[in-house]
């Protein structure tokens, strides 16, 4: 039925101050089957407004535009709708405001010269939890979080009550691997990639991917580039 069609889409909201932009934006993700643009935002302030109107499953949100910023639309509107997904759009590849957008609350950070097919992957992916970014930006995220970590490697563990092979798979998790990628690496099939998430989630108490990969990276779970991680007895 057309009208279910409609209602399984996902919402998206584009805040950006480029008009020409936001248009171009717009007719890309009008033009596939599962996103629908229930509106535009020229700045944080107006995403904010639009946000707590409309409350969309994601936004596109601009970093820097006049007045309140993307970052600060952020974490406004993640501490009133946790559950919106924001994917931030940039054109500066500039650490600084990639690890600020995640602090913030951001479920991807995209740069504005990203190929349409690669960036409607992304935000497909970050609709089922993954971190919406290229593998180059992740893996500059993981050494930061392995550079901030209070506990130097010698100290690292796997969590208790994890498997070995479910450790492993968390591992990949928090580097930003894709189900597929995990597959391949650990020479599984995606459903049990996907069976060991959720015994994972269940284990950890956690509701989602991005739950899982912040929580290992936080705890310092993550072994150092070229090390394995440590074999739990049993």
């Amino acid at each position: 039925m057309p009208e279910q069609s409609k209602l399984s889409r996902t919402r998206v909201l584009l805040a950006d101050d480029h008009t020409l932009f936001r248009e171009g934006l717009a007719g890309i993700l009008s033009g596939q089957p599962d996103f629908e643009v229930v509106s535009e935002a020229c700045d944080g302030t107006e995403a904010i407004v639009k946000a707590r109107k409309l409350i969309p499953d994601l936004i596109l949100m601009d970093i820097e535009m006049p007045g309140c910023d993307g970052l600060k639309a952020t974490r406004q509107i993640k501490l009133e709708f946790p559950s919106i997904r924001i994917v931030m759009l940039t054109v500066k590849d500039d650490d600084e405001k990639l690890f600020e957008a995640i602090r913030s609350g951001a479920q991807g950070y995209l740069l504005k010269d990203i190929r349409s097919r690669e960036m409607l992957a992304l935000l497909r992916a970050a609709m089922q939890g993954e971190a919406a970014m290229t593998s180059a930006l992740a893996s500059r995220i993981l050494a930061e979080f392995r550079r901030l970590s209070p506990h130097p490697p010698e100290f690292y563990e796997s969590e208790p009550g994890l498997t070995p092979r479910e450790q492993e798979v968390l591992n990949l998790v928090a580097e930003g691997a894709t189900n597929k990628e995990i597959a391949e690496a650990l020479t599984i099939t995606v459903h049990t990639v996907k069976r060991h998430m959720s015994h994972i989630l269940g284990k950890l108490h956690l509701s989602s991917r991005q739950e899982a990969a912040r929580y290992a990276l936080r705890r310092g779970m993550i072994p150092p580039a070229g090390e394995d991680p440590p074999q739990q007895p049993g």
